[in-house]
């Protein structure tokens, strides 16, 4: 009798100690298989976890979207090219129509002007090359428009009393460093001058009525051709040459045509060229841009 009474009070005592079941806890909760499912109303939301893997309907939906689902891609627009297609392509093609457009508006001539003196132009891309023949020497001149156009420097000006102040857009020149090659029968190189447009137009001459526009930056003798030419040439730098000297190399060039009126047409041709170039260019893009 005192066993059975004992035994009872024992299965009491451990029955009123045990703990209700506890909500399972986070651990458990990755493990359970109803992962996507909330437990409760007072469940932390998620942001970027794994609830968001998941379909709206939870465990329930039987299914979970890839995590890059189409319904997040851009529009997609049926085009031939198979390429993409934005709001903001539409936009940059209706801007490369407007801009082609103004463009041609200022252009001065669809043809590119003549140089006088007899010079041969011919173009390979973005390079151009001017070739003269005189009493059984070669003049080849070559230039490059890209990188040719100076940047635009803002000056401000105070506009006078009842004046004022006029918005003018800087003039694009071309104005691209050009290579002399002159060539005389029977010799094995040529001498070569580089030159360029100072911005500042200082000529070194001293008692110039006029001074010159463009400079001689440096001369070498070269091979013929400008793909064999050497970098371990000689080449003779202008900043700390004798002006003596560099004054018979500017007369040297003018007397083969290569004098101010010939680098104020070189400028005409090179901003023209430069000009085509530039419609060509947002022609091409615009092309590109609606894949035509």
């Amino acid at each position: 009798m005192l066993k059975s009474l004992s035994r009872a009070v024992s299965v009491a005592a451990r029955l009123s100690t045990k703990a209700p079941a506890a909500a399972p806890t986070a651990r458990a909760a990755l493990a359970s298989p109803a992962l996507c499912a909330p437990s409760s109303a007072s469940t932390r939301p998620f942001t970027r976890s794994i609830w968001m893997l998941c379909s709206s309907n939870g465990a329930t939906s039987g299914s979970r979207p890839k995590l890059l689902s189409t319904e997040r891609g851009l529009p997609a627009v049926p085009c031939g090219c198979g390429g993409l297609h934005t709001e903001g392509d539409k936009a940059f093609a209706e801007f490369l129509s407007d801009e082609i457009k103004e463009e041609k508006k200022i252009q001065k001539s669809a043809t590119l002007p003549k140089m006088s003196g007899g010079w041969e132009l011919k173009l390979n891309g973005t390079e151009a090359k001017l070739i003269r023949s005189l009493s059984g020497e070669r003049v080849t001149i070559t230039f490059n428009i890209n990188n040719s156009i100076p940047p635009t420097l803002e000056e401000e000006e105070e506009p006078g009393h009842g004046q004022k102040a006029e918005e003018k857009e800087p003039e694009i020149v071309s104005t691209p460093n050009f290579v002399v090659e002159v060539l005389k029968q029977g010799a094995k190189n040529a001498l070569v001058f580089d030159c360029h447009f100072p911005e500042d137009e200082i000529g070194h001459g001293k008692g110039q009525e006029e001074s010159d526009i463009f400079a001689i930056q440096e001369v070498s003798f070269q091979p013929e051709g400008d793909e064999d030419w050497k970098e371990t040439s000689y080449t003779l730098n202008t900043d700390s040459l004798d002006w003596a000297l560099y004054d018979h190399f500017m007369d040297f060039l003018a007397d083969r045509g290569v004098d101010n009126t010939f680098a104020n047409e070189l400028i005409e041709l090179s901003t023209a060229l430069e000009h085509k170039e530039y419609i060509q260019f947002l022609e091409d893009l615009s092309s590109y841009i609606k894949c035509n």
